[in-house]
């Protein structure tokens, strides 16, 4: 349908927004219901206004404008489902800080985040970023806590005991860092209290290898990790892995194929067995910008 003809619907139907977005009409409805898309209820049926949808779909830029480049934080397994789903994605990793930065200026289509916030995560920081035209997408709860060496796993129990250990840390703004910083000054340390090496580690693959390799003693990592490595592990928090996504690169075919491969049996099975994932809220909307 050629929304832009002279005889173009005022209204269009729940199927054909879905046929324009490229998504399934239960995901059109939820939308409505969220108030995230512009419709009416016209004798009790759900229609949409052509010129507002346009309107919303286009918002101030373009989704073309933007590169398909997902920006921010590394987790497991959004990585594998970027190549497993084949969705041409292009993936650069450098922390949630940098990565929400870079998403800012228009560098990248969405961005991993994990920052740890007084009444929460990621929300505080997004809207202080003062990003507009975009949406907080949840990808998965992650159980993170101490990646630790065989000779330290029986004996550390929180963050107080890695006193005087070698630490691997993660880059400065990394959400893992952050993270850190917080539960060092709850315990009463600082960074200083530990023992580290002017390398760090830029993916939560680099600090569980730095731990197995034994260029370290512990690290603050992905239970997933520690599976994976056969490391002890100290559980400490839950936090919530989100997508920030450019409002119109949301309906695009790579992002929309990346969420929907996501949901495939395949790809749960895939975090079941990682371990440490709560998917549950995969891809509920968790903040909604200007």
């Amino acid at each position: 349908m050629d929304l832009n003809a002279p005889d173009a619907p005022r209204f269009l139907t729940t199927k054909e927004v879905a046929d324009l977005l490229r998504v399934r009409e239960r995901k059109v409805y939820d939308l409505a219901g969220a108030d995230e898309i512009p419709h009416r209820r016209i004798t009790g049926k759900l229609l949409f206004p052509r010129e507002e949808l346009l309107d919303w779909i286009e918002g101030d830029r373009q989704a073309t404008a933007l590169p398909p480049v997902l920006t921010g934080s590394h987790d497991p397994w959004l990585a594998w489902a970027v190549g497993a789903s084949d969705c041409g994605l292009a993936v650069l990793q450098n922390g949630s800080a940098e990565g929400l930065a870079r998403f800012a200026a228009r560098e990248a289509a969405f961005c991993g985040l994990h920052i740890p916030e007084d009444d929460g995560w990621n929300v505080g920081s997004v809207r202080a970023q003062g990003v507009r035209d975009c949406v907080l997408i949840g990808w998965a709860i992650r159980q993170r806590g101490l990646l630790l060496s065989p000779a330290l796993a029986a004996d550390v129990k929180d963050v107080a005991a890695l006193r005087g250990q070698r630490v691997v840390l993660r880059q400065l703004g990394a959400g893992a860092a952050v993270l850190l910083e917080r539960l060092l000054d709850d315990a009463g340390m600082a960074l200083s209290d530990l023992v580290t090496g002017t390398d760090v580690a830029r993916t939560e693959h680099e600090a569980a290898e730095a731990v197995a390799s034994g260029e370290a003693d512990a690290a603050l990592g992905l239970a997933a990790m520690a599976r994976q490595f056969k490391l002890g592990f100290v559980p400490i928090v839950e936090e919530r892995f989100d997508l920030l996504v450019d409002r119109a690169f949301y309906f695009s075919d790579p992002f929309q194929r990346l969420l929907q491969f996501a949901s495939t049996p395949a790809a749960l099975e895939k975090a079941r067995a990682l371990g440490g994932y709560d998917v549950s809220e995969l891809g509920t909307v968790r903040w909604n910008g200007p």
